[in-house]
């Protein structure tokens, strides 16, 4: 009967165990075993350990077995290079360990206990018997069920192999803490303690071209391993005392020519540093004696110096040239990583600017705004393809819009930026949504075009939009969209629900299937509360796109009405949001509150002639009883009069008269039934035609026309 376990009931130690036969050679257990000889000179064993023999290069894997206490229960470090680490059973897992990496261990070894998540490949030191170490890459694995414990792989990485190791891992993420962290995560192989400072142009992503003359600011972007250290001492994210700058930035710039610096012992450090006060901010700790800087240079023409990565060992441990060049080559191959991180903080701070000169602002008397935006990974590096904006229009009322872009990085978030200000634009200047989507959809056809669009390279075909315009006397919102989820509308005395909008193609659809878009309006009384949000927030791969949709609206309905707005819309999205995000999240919650009844009249007056004295009769007998100042009220009614003259001289059909009360002034709307454009021209000293406009500007702080389905509306807005 075979006893070979299968592939699915397999412990993470058994596959480990099992694959080691593929990487030791027979008889190599022996001759190992000769190698390593307690009884032989330990010098030799660690010259066995440091440089084994041909046949035993590939000789690297082991396994142990932890049980929840974290001790061994079994083990499996038969390789050669494993000779001398004693993974005794019943002994705790952190006596392999130095001690200044038992409490870091340990917080890890629980920490996967606990999750269940694994802690994969992280440099680390084990100790031998005869008291030297062995640097090996070490995963932390959860045991398979029913088994309990942890599963610990160990990989003893030859020099050369540890050098083509390092670079591939290094090169894996574009933020450049990460980046840094783990270089210097590789070159603690070489050290107690690795350190990477990088200039501070390069921390930011500022444009490095050449190398600066003078002192150089430093600050220091990683520091291995993860442990308590002293006061004084400096740690990720602090800058380096002005004098260690200087010190560091002369030693790698020796004769104009960047190279790496070794200070032997501990005496020469001190010599060095100068003070005390250095001494404690760079020196880690009493053992260190010796320290290696090696220089983080940018190839180009001159080369340019991005930082300096520094290996600390103990007084026991002198670098050996070999070491050296090994350090060197490893930070050469690096380096141009740490520069490409550098490109990607500059873009994602351009990114990260755009996108807050788009963040809503505050939304005002009549609507209350709160906005959420959660990048599709941690690092924000994919930041710049969902945004938000919502704004005043100058007429009263309030514009909502979300957007998707397609892609990420610079090129969606320039794209985003110019669809966002278009639409601002074209809202401001009166046009309804759908002649705003109009618009944009014939930009983004535009930008496609590789030879003369504005992101060249980029295409943003199939990019979506949704707007909103909130109308705070009416209490109604106009809508529209382009290929974007329907919003989701918690009315006061309602049930939630999806705004029931009708599907329409992407921005930039093909021709044959663009279709006029749509504008759906219904009732937001005092209250409502809207939702916009990107398809980030509701997709799931278990459930369905409406079934999400409503699970949105489950949530948003929960939403007391004396809820602080901007956590509620945290709450929602981390009620939402999946934990491992593959979009990005965004949401736009809008409380609509509206003018109250007693802060607008409206009247409705046929186009004769004299509606302009029966529309100023009516304006007086209010701007009364909302006790106007004399000169606000003379304006107001001037303003009124030439509107509506204007209306009844160029347009038929009844004229429309409304009057808003807010906190700023008085805003005036007169509505016919033309389609004509009031312009403000230049008028001779003699000609009527234009002068009542010209009147209305003098009077007013703003003024501007906005289109409807049955003419125009002209308003104006008097300061009080």
């Amino acid at each position: 009967m075979d006893s070979t376990p299968s592939p699915s009931s397999a412990s993470p130690f058994d596959m480990v165990s099992s694959a080691l036969g593929q990487y030791i050679p027979r008889g190599a257990a022996s001759a190992a075993a000769g190698s390593a000889d307690p009884r032989g000179d330990s010098a030799a064993r660690r010259r066995a350990h440091a440089d084994p023999a041909p046949g035993a290069q590939e000789q690297i894997l082991g396994a142990v077995n932890l049980d929840r206490d974290l001790r061994i229960t079994r083990g499996n470090l038969d390789a050669p290079v494993f000779a001398g680490v004693e993974a005794v059973i019943g002994s705790p897992f952190v006596g392999l360990l130095p001690p200044w990496d038992v409490p870091t261990v340990t917080r890890r070894l629980r920490q996967v206990l606990e999750t269940g998540e694994p802690h994969v490949a992280r440099v680390q030191r084990l100790r031998r018997s005869d008291g030297s170490e062995l640097v090996v890459s070490m995963s932390i694995l959860a045991a398979a069920a029913p088994q309990e414990g942890l599963t610990v792989s160990l990989i003893a990485m030859a020099r050369r192999l540890h050098l083509y190791a390092a670079e591939t891992a290094i090169g894996t993420s574009l933020d450049i803490g990460e980046t840094a962290q783990s270089l210097a995560q590789s070159l603690l192989a070489w050290g107690d303690v690795a350190a990477i400072d990088l200039d501070f142009a390069v921390w930011t992503g500022e444009a490095v071209t050449e190398q600066p003359p003078g002192r150089i600011r430093l600050r220091r972007a990683a520091l291995v391993p993860d442990r308590g250290w002293p006061d004084g001492y400096v740690t990720p994210g602090d800058d380096l005392p002005s004098d260690a700058s200087r010190l560091l930035s002369q030693a790698i710039r020796r004769d104009d020519a960047a190279q790496a610096i070794v200070i032997p012992d501990r005496e020469a450090i001190e010599r060095v540093l100068g003070t005390p006060r250095l001494v404690r901010a760079l020196v880690p700790g009493d053992r260190a004696a010796a320290v290696a800087c090696i220089p983080l240079v940018l190839d180009g023409t001159p080369p340019v110096v991005l930082g300096v990565a520094e290996v600390w060992r103990r007084a026991d441990r002198p670098f050996e040239d070999s070491e050296l060049f090994d350090l060197q080559e490893l930070v050469a191959r690096t380096s141009h990583h740490v520069d490409l991180a550098r490109q990607h903080q500059r873009e994602h701070t351009q990114v990260l600017a755009l996108q807050r000169r788009l963040l809503p602002r505050s939304g005002g008397d009549t609507i209350e705004t709160a906005s959420v935006y959660q990048p599709a990974t941690p690092d924000s590096a994919g930041v710049g393809g969902d945004w938000v904006n919502s704004f005043p229009l100058p007429d009263g009322r309030t514009a909502l819009m979300v957007g998707d872009v397609v892609g990420h990085g610079l090129g969606a978030a320039a794209t985003m930026g110019q669809l966002s200000m278009e639409a601002r634009a074209l809202l401001s200047a009166g046009l309804a949504p759908d002649e705003v989507l109009e618009h944009l959809d014939e930009t983004v056809t535009l930008l496609d075009d590789a030879e003369s669009g504005l992101t060249a390279g980029y295409s943003a075909l199939g990019s979506t939009c949704c707007i909103a315009v909130y109308d705070p006397v009416s209490h109604h919102v106009e809508l529209s969209s382009a290929g974007h989820l329907p919003p989701v509308l918690v009315p006061p005395d309602g049930p939630a629900g999806p705004v029931a909008v009708r599907p329409h193609p992407g921005l930039g659809a093909e021709f044959a299937l663009r279709e006029p878009f749509d504008v759906h309006a219904f009732a937001a009384p005092p209250g409502s509360l809207l939702a916009l949000y990107t398809d980030g927030l509701v997709e799931d791969p278990a459930l369905s796109i409406d079934e999400g949709i409503g699970r949105l609206a489950d949530t948003v309905a929960t939403v007391h009405p004396w809820d602080a707005l901007q956590q509620a819309a945290r709450h929602v999205v981390s009620a939402l949001a999946p934990v491992r995000r593959r979009d990005d999240v965004t949401l736009l919650l809008a409380r609509m509150i509206g003018y109250r009844k007693g802060d607008t009249a409206t009247w409705r007056l046929p186009a004769r002639g004299d509606a302009a004295a029966r529309a100023r009769l009516l304006v007086s007998a209010r701007l009364g009883q909302w006790h106007t100042r004399g000169d606000t009220r003379d304006s107001v009614l001037l303003v009124v009069s030439e509107l509506v003259a204007n209306a009844v001289r160029f347009a038929d059909g009844p004229i429309t008269v409304r009057l808003i009360r807010s906190g700023h002034g008085l805003l005036c709307e007169v509505g016919d039934t033309g389609n004509g454009r009031p312009r403000l021209g230049r008028s001779e000293l003699l000609d009527d035609s234009g002068r009542g406009l010209h009147v209305v500007h003098g009077l007013t702080t703003r003024w501007g026309v906005r289109w409807t389905d049955t003419g125009k509306v002209v308003w104006a807005s008097v300061a009080r």
